[in-house]
């Protein structure tokens, strides 16, 4: 009788459960602009190779810096990807469903210093960690069933 004990109440089964199980809702964890025009959105640009500017009715615009990604990162390379959101995108990305990372960032003013940080992170044989583009008439991941 330990549910009794601590309260449960077998003619009220939903009374006081615990109900936060399972993954939050994905829109929790919105940049704000996206939340607030939700549904909203006028148009997009493509500003160059990998740099889009989406902007809502209200005038809002939310700017993304594409990336490309791998299939397979090491936990020390996706800490690199999250200190990047942290530093420039209040802790906002996301994944594509190619693999490739958007950073968002709410300003134009923001865009240049994150390019600028991505563009200067590169692997110990030279290749760029985080090359830009993937956008419009350019190449992106390719994805094949296994």
């Amino acid at each position: 009788m330990a549910f009794i004990s601590a309260g449960y109440n077998p003619k009220k089964p939903v009374e006081n459960r615990i109900s936060d199980l399972g993954p939050k809702s994905y829109e929790d964890f919105y940049p704000p602009v996206m939340l607030r025009n939700k549904g909203k959105w006028s148009h997009h640009e493509i500003l160059e190779p990998g740099v889009l500017v989406h902007v809502a009715d209200s005038g809002d615009e939310i700017y993304t810096i594409r990336v490309g990604g791998c299939r397979l990162m090491s936990t020390t390379h996706i800490n690199e990807i999250c200190d990047i959101a942290d530093k420039h995108c209040d802790g906002h990305l996301r994944f594509t469903t190619r693999n490739n990372i958007e950073f968002m960032v709410d300003s134009k003013d923001k865009v240049e210093p994150l390019k600028n940080d991505l563009a200067s992170r590169k692997f110990p044989g030279g290749s760029f960690k985080f090359p830009i583009g993937g956008t419009g008439a350019g190449v992106t991941n390719i994805v094949h069933t296994q």
